[in-house]
């Protein structure tokens, strides 16, 4: 089973991650959680990245507020896909700090980057990686796309005269 890690830089960061763990759990896909500050605990950074892929993570979710180095220097040190959040914190500069510490990554380290506390995306965007391999994640995602269709189409009903 592919296995798909959610990161963060401390607990605050968790109500915004939790949606990728969610959706992540309703594609069936096993998810690592963990909180590892770029800042606070650079020595247990530096042992995920380095060893997140011998665990069997195919893609690394990283969520950060303010300064949001995480998501930055785990793709600077791992092989995996990685996918940041950037997370609007209480010490963060209306969020902005975050998008661009995330977004504005030199070449050759790249993080694809979703929306200000955008962490249900990153999941489906996480999914999506391992299901361009993984038929049964990718049957799960198609029917997930077509709900999202049928939802739309149910409510055009509720507004149409």
């Amino acid at each position: 089973m592919s296995k798909v890690a959610v990161i963060m830089g401390s607990t605050s960061d968790l109500p915004v991650m939790q949606d990728a763990v969610d959706i992540l759990e309703g594609f069936d896909l096993e998810v690592e959680v963990d909180i590892v500050s770029a800042h606070r605990t650079p020595e247990k950074l530096f042992e995920y990245g380095k060893t997140a892929h011998e665990r069997g993570i195919k893609v690394i979710i990283a969520g950060a507020g303010g300064a949001a180095h995480l998501p930055g220097m785990i793709a600077s040190l791992s092989p995996l896909p990685v996918i940041g959040v950037p997370v609007k914190s209480s010490n963060s500069i209306d969020g902005w700090d975050s998008v661009l510490s995330i977004l504005q990554m030199p070449g050759g380290v790249p993080v694809a980057t979703v929306a200000l506390d955008g962490a249900k995306n990153a999941g489906i965007l996480a999914a999506q990686i391992i299901g361009s391999s993984d038929k049964c994640t990718l049957d799960k995602i198609l029917v997930y796309k077509e709900g999202l269709k049928e939802k739309v189409i149910e409510g055009a009903k509720t507004v149409k005269k």
